[in-house]
């Protein structure tokens, strides 16, 4: 059997097609028919290479993903082959995949943090992953059910949703008088709202700039929705919370972002940093200490969370996200497509599209 993969071979150039025969799964390992897979911001800056964190310096992806490397993480399919010591999954399955895999034998591995592993083997970076056919799960404890969730949603849950839901979880305590600053309306920001509706029953306030995705905020459970540009935006949000917000989570990750959220925070209030979006900027020590603020960093999810998050999301409760699908081939158009701000929700890869027309 044939499988078709759309591969970085050189970095920020078009995704190249790649012909090979389906591997054979071996040990536990599982092989998945690709049904969906999620385009993410993330693999826009690994198609680049390189993350931008500001005043010229660069993250350089190059040895973490080494040509020729299949991207995407986000992936939900049909189990259609198993290995001999394979547990907990059969042919004909429907999974959604748990991409953030690590070594397995070091300490945070051990402690159910492999998502934080320093050598790591997530799918889509260091292992092949879902711009595909067919994807090889090295177990099958990474594949989750997804009950009658439509595929399309499922696939999502694996990064924009998990990577919400854990900084969600970062958050702490949230109540009616506690307000909860989310930024960014993209697809893990839409995530952010609609889980803070189910996980603390607040409707967030959302900072997004782009005032055509205000709508579909509103439709996540958005509650109050600023321009961070408008004049006094700042000054007036702190006057209307009463001095600040106890919990602010960036989505974005800019360094204008940040400065925002840092600064709508009341005392001991936290800041959650998730976004990659780039840049820089300074922080005030003394501020921090005055003020008792914590920053805290949130990067996806453990396997854990992610066990967590597909059992509310089987119960039906979360709205879906908005989602256009388009065929498996388009891969490099949709980067760039996402690259220059012209998706709202999220984009999902579909390799039976191309089977379909082909036919």
């Amino acid at each position: 059997m044939t499988m078709t993969s759309y591969q970085v071979e050189t970095f920020g150039k078009p995704l190249a097609q790649k012909l090979r025969e389906v591997p054979q799964a071996q040990g536990r390992e599982v092989v998945l028919r690709i049904g969906s897979c999620g385009v993410c911001h993330s693999d826009v800056h690994l198609h680049d290479g390189y993350f931008d964190l500001g005043g010229g310096n660069k993250l350089d992806m190059t040895r973490a993903l080494q040509p020729p490397r299949t991207l995407g993480h986000e992936i939900a399919g049909t189990v259609v082959a198993v290995g001999p010591e394979a547990q907990g999954v059969q042919v004909g399955d429907r999974r959604v995949v748990f991409p953030w895999l690590g070594c397995g034998t070091c300490s945070l591995c051990r402690e159910g943090r492999e998502h934080l592993c320093n050598r790591p083997q997530a799918l889509g970076i260091q292992r092949d992953g879902g711009f595909s056919s067919h994807v090889v799960v090295p177990d099958g404890k990474y594949l989750l059910d997804y009950g009658t969730l439509a595929e399309e949603q499922a696939c999502t849950y694996a990064c924009s949703g998990l990577t919400a839901y854990s900084a969600l979880k970062k958050v702490g305590t949230v109540g009616p008088q506690d307000p909860l600053l989310i930024f960014g309306a993209g697809g893990v920001g839409l995530s952010g709202i609609r889980l803070a509706r189910q996980m603390y029953g607040v409707a967030p306030i959302v900072v997004e700039l782009d005032q055509g995705k205000w709508d579909i905020a509103r439709e996540a459970g958005a509650g109050e929705l600023i321009d961070p540009t408008a004049d006094g935006a700042l000054k007036n949000l702190l006057k209307a919370t009463g001095g600040g917000v106890a919990a602010a989570i960036d989505f974005v990750g800019a360094a204008a972002t940040f400065n925002f959220g840092f600064g709508a925070l009341r005392k001991a209030g936290k800041l959650v940093c998730v976004g990659l979006f780039g840049g820089s900027t300074p922080i005030v020590p003394a501020l921090v200490s005055m003020k008792a603020v914590s920053v805290e960093g949130s990067y996806v999810g453990s396997l854990q969370e992610m066990q967590e998050l597909m059992a509310i999301a089987r119960s039906g409760v979360l709205p879906g996200l908005p989602l256009a699908t388009q065929p498996l081939s388009t891969a490099t158009q949709a980067l760039e497509d996402l690259r220059a701000g012209r998706i709202r929700g999220r984009t999902i890869l579909k390799p039976g599209a191309d089977a379909a027309a082909q036919a």
